[in-house]
């Protein structure tokens, strides 16, 4: 494997990941990005450190998933994965902000148009990582950033350590459909399925994409405070729950709600029609 000399410039952002305590023994995980400039090419990366424990690395994972979808539009290049001291350290290509952060900046509202052109770009992409056998299980404003110079306009979708594949590609055949798992993801995009302790699949990404949509163009939802103080996920749950789809979509093009009403409807191992709701989108 290629040697990596990095110099570090500062770090970006720290992330703490919680899967609903612990699940399957491991407790809360905690990365770290930064800034690095690879000193061999004079070029900039982000590295994702991952203090290594006795449990599997998610940082590793990441790599594996990201060396499979190599090549996509909007997926990072896992540029090294290695062992630098006590951290697990994936290299990745550098991007820009998220959409979380953009979001911020433009008064927590963004234009139809702009909506529009990111669910098209995005469904683009979940329709790639999910025609690889992998769904993301963490859609959200914070898991999508813009590239850098003529990639600007480019969407990404960041942070696979969640992931997970939906097909086994030994058997040839869809992941039984499994209930009593524990929340995956963040639980104010979640599916109601993942809500419910159904094994995530990608009609549950797409429900999550549905609602991130939403919040960008209505600058925020119903089970959000004013605030976003913190809800537990069972409050969110219940207001998903008592929400209903006409409620959700007030005041905004009826696409959504149909859009919405479609990803509900899907079976856990049905193909989504990937087409119609690209349709639904350019209709807006």
């Amino acid at each position: 494997m290629e040697d990596m000399r990095m110099r570090k410039e500062g770090k970006e952002k720290e992330v703490r990941r919680k899967r609903g305590g612990t699940r399957g023994g491991r407790k809360d995980l905690v990365t770290v990005v930064y800034h690095a400039r690879n000193i061999m090419k004079d070029d900039a990366v982000a590295i994702k450190l991952e203090l290594i424990a006795n449990h599997s690395s998610s940082v590793q994972r990441e790599y594996t998933i990201l060396k499979r979808l190599e090549g996509g539009v909007g997926i990072p290049r896992a540029l090294w994965f290695g062992r630098e001291s006590a951290y697990h350290a994936l290299v990745l290509d550098l991007l820009g902000p998220s959409l979380h952060d953009i979001f911020l900046a433009h008064n927590q509202k963004f234009s139809l148009h702009t909506v529009v052109n990111l669910g098209d770009q995005l469904l683009s992409r979940l329709e790639y990582i999910h025609s690889h056998n992998y769904v993301h299980s963490d859609i959200k404003p914070q898991n999508v950033l813009v590239g850098l110079g003529h990639l600007r306009h480019t969407a990404f979708i960041i942070d696979f350590g969640i992931a997970k594949e939906y097909w086994d590609t030994t058997t040839k055949v869809h992941i039984p459909f499994c209930r009593n798992q524990r929340l995956t993801g963040t639980p104010t995009f979640a599916s109601l399925n993942n809500h419910l302790g159904v094994d995530p699949g990608r009609r549950d990404d797409l429900e999550s994409l549905t609602y991130m949509l939403i919040y960008l163009l209505c600058g925020s939802l119903p089970w959000l405070t004013s605030d976003h103080e913190k809800f537990s996920s069972c409050s969110i749950l219940e207001c998903k729950v008592n929400t209903t789809i006409e409620v959700l979509c007030d005041g905004i093009p009826v696409e959504f709600a149909s859009i919405l009403i479609y990803m509900r409807s899907l079976a856990f191992s049905e193909d989504p029609d990937y087409g119609h709701l690209r349709l639904l989108l350019h209709g807006l």
